[in-house]
């Protein structure tokens, strides 16, 4: 008894000590993702909670943190920006919209958890899920780039004017600067992990913390998070409790031109949502050696977006990085999850004229080492060694996620995959022949009987020079779809046009269900006798009445 006890105060310590750690390691992430979105930083930051504290509290994970991410960030872009177009410059009407669409992401969201459907992110291929977090890694490198101030002024050129061109590009202070402590930022992060005084601490929040003693003691001019809200018409971070936008209803018009325009962002961010989330679970299923639950996953992930839709967030989902570092830091119960809810609730509310002050620099240095840490660099190292199918794939997953979004690229990688399988699995239709004493011929089939080996199953007969009597034998195969059906009714009509007789023989059971639904024409020619000794090994033992030595085998 008094060892069960010590094992759960000590579980409950990790918990909270893990989602302290990981709560400082949310605040900059936030912030960075929420300007990724072109937002303010503070819906970025109520969405981490919020998400957060609802998917630790029912979830099917216990230990994944959830919150804002750069995979529906990128895509969010876009969705603002139509939205602000959509009104006046002042009425800021893409951030409703937002809300709006994070509501309607989360319904979906529920739908397919109710639906079950979380099984079938198991369908998603390995190089599919290579090349979406290779891609994502791009996209994000390319938002942070627009962070950085113009190297030269517009129409100034290397080749037409190289003097000028040089010129402005040493000149320019407040690039360079920027770029410093950019790499100071990331030198700090790599180097941090190495030393084991600070394994304890999350290396971006020490990084972040260093250069804003630098920008704050040495009087530097940098771009800040506040004068970069400032910039943008803003007032500020102004932190805070969560309010109801329940304004959200009246800044929009609520017809179907507002549905028309939300529900297509709805649905991609719904499945970048759940595909990242259900990924991080079995990432962190195989971590933990436990199971997690993928359908109330996905019913707990779309009731907190929206809860944060409403609040006034940004929507979210499970985070891959901050997963690992509670996993690592000890965190497996749902308290650890919570308490990093909680704590960045805190930060928010009493911290807030604090995290103006971080300058961007920081944060884009953060975003780096992120895209760094999130691209899957073993890829690389592997094109050489897998299938030219499966590099194709890879490729053209994380090209898509560049040029489109990461839903249209997990789905067209998952088709090719599924094409390139069927292809390869209709080449492995086989067919031996043979004729029997009594002059029957005899088909026995080999590989799988589905659409794409219908064809080459077809020129396996040779139905006018057969002899009267013919047998399939489906020993070794396996009727899978209606194509089937139809290839092997197509087939015995052209033998009984011929006026031969045609026996299928060692159909399994479930094969047989579905060709005697189909047809009548099978009930007369498929053979319900047992005559292999692998089907005797299958029976029922009840069925064996006779002494062993009686049956042949």
């Amino acid at each position: 008894m008094t060892e069960f006890i010590r094992k759960r105060v000590q579980n409950v310590k990790n918990d909270v000590l893990s989602g302290i750690t990981v709560a400082l390691a949310l605040v900059p992430e936030a912030v960075a993702f929420a300007f990724v979105a072109g937002v303010d930083p503070l819906v970025g930051l109520y969405a981490a909670f919020m998400v957060g504290l609802v998917t630790s509290i029912f979830g099917g994970r216990p230990g994944m943190i959830s919150g804002a991410t750069g995979a529906l960030a990128v895509v969010m872009v876009s969705l603002v920006s139509e939205g602000n177009a959509m009104g006046n410059p002042d009425e800021n009407l893409g951030l409703y919209y937002l809300f709006a669409t994070v509501i309607l992401m989360g319904l979906i969201q529920i739908s397919a958890g109710v639906f079950k459907l979380g099984k079938f992110v198991r369908l998603i291929p390995h190089p599919v899920m290579m090349g979406f977090v290779n891609g994502l890694a791009i996209v994000i490198f390319r938002s942070q780039l627009g962070m950085f101030p113009d190297l030269v002024s517009e129409g100034t050129t290397f080749f037409g004017n190289t003097g000028q061109w040089f010129q402005e590009l040493f000149s320019n202070l407040e690039f360079w600067k920027m770029f410093g402590l950019v790499v100071l930022t990331m030198i700090i992060m790599w180097g941090l992990p190495k030393m084991k005084a600070t394994k304890k601490l999350p290396e971006a929040l020490i990084a972040i913390l260093v250069v804003v003693g630098i920008v704050v003691f040495s009087n530097l001019d940098v771009d800040t998070v506040g004068s970069f809200i400032r910039d943008g018409g803003g007032e500020g971070l102004k932190g805070g409790l969560p309010t109801l936008h329940l304004e959200t209803f009246s800044k929009i018009p609520m017809n179907f031109d507002t549905l028309k325009f939300i529900f297509p962002y709805a649905l991609i961010l719904a499945a970048i949502g759940l595909i990242e989330s259900l990924m991080t679970l079995n990432l962190i299923d195989d971590l933990t050696e436990t199971r997690g639950n993928s359908n109330r996953e996905c019913v707990a992930q779309g009731s907190a977006n929206i809860l944060t839709g409403l609040f006034g967030g940004m929507g979210g989902c499970a985070m891959i990085g901050q997963s690992i570092i509670n996993i690592k830091g000890g965190g497996r119960g749902r308290l650890s999850g919570i308490t990093a809810a909680v704590m960045l609730l805190i930060f928010i509310v009493f911290a807030s004229s604090y995290i103006e002050q971080v300058p961007i620099a920081a944060l884009v240095g953060v975003m780096f080492m992120v895209v760094i840490g999130t691209f899957a660099w073993s890829s690389f190292r592997i094109l050489n060694k897998i299938p030219r199918t499966d590099v194709f794939v890879l490729v053209l997953v994380s090209g898509l996620t560049v040029i489109f979004d990461l839903a249209i690229a997990v789905l067209a990688g998952v088709v090719v995959s599924a094409l390139v399988f069927s292809w390869e699995n209709a080449k492995r239709i086989r067919a031996r022949k043979r004729l029997k004493e009594d002059g029957t011929k005899v088909y026995e089939i080999w590989g799988p009987l589905f659409f794409g080996s219908i064809s080459a199953f077809n020129e396996k007969f040779d139905v006018k020079n057969d002899p009267q009597h013919v047998e399939i034998d489906f020993v070794e195969a396996r009727i899978s779809d209606h194509s089937a059906i139809e290839a092997i009714f197509a087939l015995v009509e052209k033998y009984h046009a011929e006026g031969k007789s045609i026996v299928l023989k060692h159909l399994s059971e479930d094969c047989k269900v579905l060709l005697y639904k189909s047809s009548p024409v099978f009930s007369g020619i498929i053979e319900e006798a047992i005559d292999d000794p692998r089907y005797h090994l299958a029976a029922n033992p009840e069925d064996f009445t006779k002494p062993l030595s009686e049956y042949k085998f």
